[in-house]
């Protein structure tokens, strides 16, 4: 994993700040405003979901940039769904909205060249109401309400880009939260390496996802799901509720209350569908 306390680097889905060059909006270099100063010697990026923007927080009165999850961030990207569009003589504002939060979204313009065809800023796809769009820019905030300041804002083409940001945004949020992945299989290790000397079902404790161990009152039918799910050859997309029965012996009822238990602790979750389970393993 990528050291994300560090600047942020190159993305399948160009993440890293529209380095290519498409998206940018006619005047958008400027930021806020067209007068606003740049500072890059500490610019870094971060993907983001809406809802970690508005929980972000100053670290003192005088800052100039937010922090989220403990750690400074100056720019951003997230992706969301566009909810309204709204031009006025200096810019344009977005409104996005990514199922965890709704901001938003301004872009400085050029009245000039944005009503002009011919200009070759125009001539790149703009985001749609109701589309969806990536944005880069900084958090502000103006008489206690918040928005994003946007060097770029482009359409999502390939819808697979919304799923990749979600995760690359959790994987980001767990690095800062819990720690690195190398630190926390480092911590784990000890533990793994008691569990795998318990029974398969037995006693106390079994070892579960990401070093976590299931409790001692969980149910018979829930420790042979989980026993069934970890030990089974799978793909990606985990196991189907009646490859789990079949491997756990029990019928597909058992196996949906035991799923369900699990579900509640944390310990699976639901892949390409709702009957398709695999384990929720940090340490992968």
């Amino acid at each position: 994993m990528n050291d994300y306390s560090n600047n942020y680097s190159t993305t399948s889905y160009g993440a890293q700040g529209g380095a290519q060059g498409g998206g940018f909006m006619p005047g958008s270099q400027t930021g806020d405003s067209p007068n606003a100063k740049r500072s890059y010697g500490k610019d870094t990026l971060r993907p983001v979901t809406i809802k970690q923007l508005l929980d972000a927080h100053h670290p003192h009165p005088d800052a100039e940039y937010f922090m989220v999850d403990g750690s400074e961030a100056t720019q951003v990207t997230f992706v969301g769904q566009v909810r309204n569009i709204s031009t006025q003589t200096t810019n344009v504002t977005y409104k996005l909205d990514d199922g965890t939060g709704i901001i938003e979204v301004k872009v400085w313009i050029d009245a000039d060249a944005f009503n002009d065809e011919a200009d070759p800023s125009n001539q790149k796809p703009k985001p749609a109401e109701q589309g969806y769009a990536r944005v880069w820019g900084r958090l502000k905030a103006f008489n206690n309400k918040r928005h994003v300041g946007a060097n770029i804002i482009r359409p999502i083409q390939d819808f697979n880009e919304i799923q990749y940001h979600l995760l690359e945004a959790t994987a980001v949020h767990l690095h800062f939260s819990r720690g690195p992945v190398e630190q926390l299989q480092q911590s784990n290790g000890g533990a793994q390496s008691n569990g795998a000397q318990n029974g398969a079902y037995g006693g106390g404790m079994q070892q579960g996802g990401g070093g976590k161990q299931l409790p001692a009152n969980t149910s018979m039918a829930a420790r042979k799901v989980f026993q069934a799910i970890k030990t089974t050859e799978q793909g990606n997309e985990g196991l189907h509720i009646q490859h789990i029965a079949t491997a756990a012996g029990l019928d597909i009822n058992e196996v949906v209350k035991g799923g369900g238990e699990l579900m509640d602790m944390g310990m699976i979750f639901t892949t390409v569908d709702e009957s398709t389970w695999a384990l929720l393993e940090i340490d992968g």
